[in-house]
């Protein structure tokens, strides 16, 4: 049997929300288009935004993806996963730079990316996951993991809902 993995969920989606930390530590919301390749996640994101300036103080980050409210069937248990990430800058001169990219481009249209890789102030962000959790309906949580993080393993202890 194959195992369950956090990608046939995490692909439809085309923007994840972004949880960084701000220079005094408090949590800050945001989110951004995103490319999955090569077992990372990638964003292309402004110097301007917040979440950009807290990923250059602090590298630690989240990436939660969560389903729509309006497809969910209860409202008390959207599917959902949330990753725990370390996130590195990916200078422009680095080989893994044009595949994402290309990735990008092919997501969201060429058009698009070339008018966004033409501000200097757009970096690249490789989000690494290092923990994370899912949750697909009342009793069906896991723990992300695996050697790529991308398997969904049954979650151990706790005594459930009573």
């Amino acid at each position: 049997m194959a195992e369950k993995t956090i990608l046939p969920f995490i692909a439809p989606f085309k923007s994840v929300v972004i949880g960084t930390l701000d220079s005094e530590g408090r949590p800050f919301s945001s989110y951004a288009p995103f490319v999955h390749y090569d077992h990372r996640f990638y964003i292309f994101i402004s110097d301007i935004a917040s979440h950009a300036k807290n990923l250059k103080k602090d590298n630690r980050a989240s990436l939660f993806f969560i389903e729509d409210e309006t497809r969910s069937a209860n409202i008390f248990a959207r599917k959902r996963i949330s990753l725990q990430c370390d996130a590195a800058a990916v200078p422009r001169e680095e080989d893994r730079f044009a595949p994402v990219m290309a990735g990008f481009d092919e997501k969201f249209g060429e058009e698009m990316v070339s008018m966004l890789m033409k501000m200097k102030d757009f970096n690249l962000y490789e989000l690494t996951a290092v923990a994370g959790e899912a949750t697909f309906g009342f009793g069906e949580a896991y723990v992300v993991g695996g050697e790529n993080m991308e398997c969904l393993l049954p979650r151990m202890g706790g005594s459930g809902h009573k």
